[in-house]
């Protein structure tokens, strides 16, 4: 597939679960204590940190072992000079250097650098939510594979309001895989089955989750391309995580995870290179606040 360029040595570049491997405190800024330079942005208080810094430099500074829920919505290279409709309009696809393709090799490896320290990071039953389209989910899939995590469900997620399709020329997009994975086949990963059970009607919840994408109160304070809606984050917080526990996102963006973090009692890193997102996320994080005070 690859030509050879991508090799991968899990079983010897992974941690592996030992008896009496140490425990980290649940502190945020403990954690990051070794990242430079220092925060964006941090809030004592509500237990959140912003770092404007390349995932994978700041991802290794990280503890071992020491987050319990990643959510990761990662580049897409899809910024290739093609055309969407938003708002009616024909717009650009292109979204910023950051999202430009660099060749399908160079772009895999991304992914399995990222997804490798991800997964060194987690706790031993700690998992890792990851958001795509079809252009980039699938090489995440075989990535997840690779590098021997448990891969728990697929979500699809249904965006009940979605862009038409300019062309006419294939099925109007209207979904985006969510790939929900344990750090390996040890962990025993938590799932708060009785509420996702009870937020659903007392039925069991399928995986097939229908949300409405972001609409204009999410985006009052500036815009992000690929931006998730708050509600899809909020029960995958509520559905993995329990109160007081690390939460991490590598491409932090416009900080919904945050918030949700946030107003779900748990505690958050974001790891961002774009500072005009970092300065939405911190808008939208003070008035999360001021909502739950």
């Amino acid at each position: 597939m690859l030509n050879g360029l991508v090799t991968i040595q899990p079983k010897t570049n992974m941690p592996t679960i030992q008896k009496g491997k140490t425990v980290y405190r649940k502190d945020v800024f403990r954690l990051t204590k070794n990242i430079p330079p220092k925060p964006y942005f941090e809030d004592r208080k509500h237990k959140i940190i912003l770092f404007n810094e390349n995932c994978l430099k700041a991802l290794p500074l990280i503890p071992e072992n020491s987050v319990d829920m990643i959510f990761a919505d990662p580049p897409y290279f899809l910024s290739n000079g093609g055309f969407t409709c938003h708002a009616g309009k024909k717009v650009s696809v292109n979204k910023g250097k950051w999202d430009a393709s660099k060749g399908k090799e160079e772009n895999y490896r991304f992914v399995l650098d990222w997804l490798r320290e991800c997964q060194r990071v987690l706790t031993p039953n700690g998992t890792i939510w990851v958001s795509g389209t079809s252009h980039i989910i699938y090489a995440i899939g075989y990535a997840m594979q690779q590098l021997e995590y448990k891969i728990l469900n697929d979500i699809a997620w249904f965006k009940v309001n979605p862009p038409p399709n300019l062309s006419c020329r294939y099925f109007t997009h209207s979904t985006e895989i969510v790939l929900w994975a344990a750090k390996n086949k040890h962990s025993k990963h938590y799932f708060n089955y009785p509420l996702m059970k009870k937020l659903n009607n007392n039925k069991q919840m399928l995986s097939l989750w229908s949300i409405r994408a972001p609409g204009r109160e999410e985006k009052k304070y500036g815009k992000h391309p690929t931006q998730k809606p708050l509600a899809l984050l909020q029960r995958i917080i509520l559905a993995s995580t329990k109160k007081g526990d690390v939460v991490l996102d590598p491409f932090s963006g416009s900080g919904t995870t945050g918030i949700a973090t946030c107003r779900e009692g748990r505690q958050y890193i974001g790891l961002e290179l774009e500072k005009s997102y970092l300065n939405v996320s911190i808008k939208r994080l003070k008035d999360s606040f001021e909502d739950k005070e």
